[in-house]
């Protein structure tokens, strides 16, 4: 009988561990962020630099990912980068006690509270999903990657509700005692969830290959970049999420410009996008889950759809700047978010395929480079829009262009990714499985 890999329990467990590094990551990344602007009344530049830092710290992700394949274990990764997380989660809270005593400091503390956060997502994110690469069997990645995703989301929702209920009546003290229990608690969880996953049987497609193979991680990232399709994976990713956080810093600032939007109307797009990311991923899970055997490559077909339909709803954004206010803001953002949800979790489905093209056991080198790639894109994205933005209406003189500009260079991007994705895994290249010795044999 074929061995399935990892059970829908055990998927959903692992999902689990994402969910907890959303749940921290959300406090640094956005609570921190006003607190520093507004309690604080610190330069938005300071808390704009340090999560810029913690993106540009993942460059790391293929030395994480590289240490996970050459030890014995991927869960203690998994753990120690969960814990790494929470404490220099804690510690970044614990600079808004520092900046009213002693701001350099502060500052000093923040930039090496950031370093940490970013190896630390580093070592957990990447470990983790070069585990479920190796243990999910080829028809559960789709679902595997719309749980982990979703789960994600709901962690972030979680933290920001609980947490913020909690944070009234504000003080700086309160502030480090919640984030160090939310830290805890997502650490716990993380724990739970990945005791003892490791040990479970490997999809015949991956016989266990060599672990802990004496690879130099020079040897190793020469090998996976000698394969032209994880050279185009890395492109694509780069180019797609650059696309995907360039609308990030754009969106809210154009409802409330060119629509008349107030601050309470223009948060809830942000909702409303994110209720079509959601959508997306769903469908792409559901379907994915039901005709993947039938169909190899509809991944490939749902990262196309994707990354059109994304690039249609931004060519729509385009327009809407010529008959705002009259259009339908809000379902253009929604459909907008349906093509991103189904773009990126076909996205990582692929990539949970590709990771095991290797004549070795190289999945975590290979999540760590597309890691890598993501996180700079990321990095870049929300910097990017903005720049292009203060450009057009400086040069144009008028917002309604300068934002059609911006709108029109993010659709361009999802179309260049489009056109990789097309020669990305076709369903004749067929992943290699490993023997026992770690090297590839033909694939049935």
């Amino acid at each position: 009988m074929r061995n399935q890999g990892l059970s829908w329990f055990s998927i959903l467990r692992l999902g689990l561990v994402q969910a907890a590094l959303g749940a921290i990551v959300v406090l640094t990344t956005s609570t921190l962020n006003r607190v520093m602007i507004v309690e604080l009344q610190l330069s938005a530049l300071i808390p704009g630099l340090l999560v810029g830092l913690h993106y540009g710290v993942q460059i790391t992700r293929p030395v994480w990912g590289h240490k996970s394949d050459i030890g014995s274990s991927r869960t203690r990764w998994i753990l120690g980068g969960l814990a790494l997380l929470a404490l220099s989660g804690t510690a970044a809270a614990a600079t808004t006690l520092l900046f009213e005593q002693n701001f350099v400091l502060g500052l000093i503390t923040a930039i090496v509270a950031y370093i940490l956060i970013g190896m630390g997502i580093g070592a957990c994110g990447t470990s983790l999903l070069a585990l479920m690469a190796l243990k999910t069997a080829p028809e559960r990645r789709a679902a595997a990657a719309t749980s982990t995703w979703m789960l994600m989301i709901v962690g972030i929702i979680l933290s920001s509700v609980i947490t913020g209920t909690n944070l009234d009546p504000y003080s700086h003290l309160r502030l480090v005692t919640v984030t160090a229990i939310t830290g805890a608690v997502a650490f716990l969880i993380g724990w739970a969830a990945v005791a003892g996953i490791e040990r479970k049987a490997t999809p015949k497609e991956y016989p266990p290959a060599a672990q802990g193979e004496d690879v130099s991680f020079r040897q190793s990232l020469v090998d996976v970049w000698r394969d032209p399709q994880a050279r185009l994976f890395t492109l694509f990713i780069f180019l797609s999420m650059l696309a995907y956080a360039t609308q990030d810093l754009i969106l809210e600032p154009f409802a409330g410009l060119l629509f008349g939007w107030t601050p309470g109307q223009t948060t809830s797009l942000s909702g409303t996008q994110h209720g079509g990311v959601l959508l997306g991923m769903a469908l792409v899970g559901v379907l994915g889950t039901l005709f993947a055997k039938r169909y190899p490559a509809l991944p490939r077909i749902f990262i196309v759809a994707g990354c059109l339909g994304s690039a249609a709803a931004l060519a729509a954004l385009c327009l809407s700047t010529t008959f705002a206010p009259a259009w339908p803001l809000g379902a253009n953002v929604f459909l907008l978010g349906a093509g991103n949800g189904a773009f990126a979790v076909a996205a990582i489905g692929m990539m949970m395929t590709l990771a095991g093209n290797g004549a070795r056991a190289d999945h975590g080198m290979r999540m760590g480079i597309w890691g890598a790639a993501q996180a700079i894109a990321f990095g870049l994205g929300g910097v990017l829009g903005t720049i292009v933005l203060d450009i057009g209406r400086r040069m144009t003189g008028d917002d309604a262009t300068a934002f059609a500009i911006v709108f029109a260079m993010e659709a361009a991007l999802f179309l260049a990714a489009a056109l990789l994705a097309l020669v990305l895994a076709r369903p004749e290249q067929k992943t290699r499985p490993y023997t026992t010795d770690g090297m590839a044999i033909p694939a049935e």
